[in-house]
């Protein structure tokens, strides 16, 4: 699964570490993340979308290579 984490929280001026507090998780969860190394629970996708008033679906993109 693709996502636009690191994009969306360079636009936003945000730090790793903010964003991390925002979404209550490490900031190395935060960089698993923007690595494309870590695919989120439901709860983290909602959590960052949210962050960024965007829905799921606009932050994470599934690849059929991913099944």
């Amino acid at each position: 699964m693709r996502n636009r984490v690191k994009e969306l929280r360079v636009e936003h001026r945000m730090t790793q570490q903010e964003l991390a507090d925002k979404v209550s998780v490490s900031s190395r969860t935060i960089i698993s993340l923007e690595k494309q190394k870590y695919n989120p629970s439901l709860v983290l996708a909602y959590k960052v979308a949210s962050v960024f008033n965007l829905s799921i679906e606009e932050t994470f993109i599934f690849d059929e290579d991913d099944k």
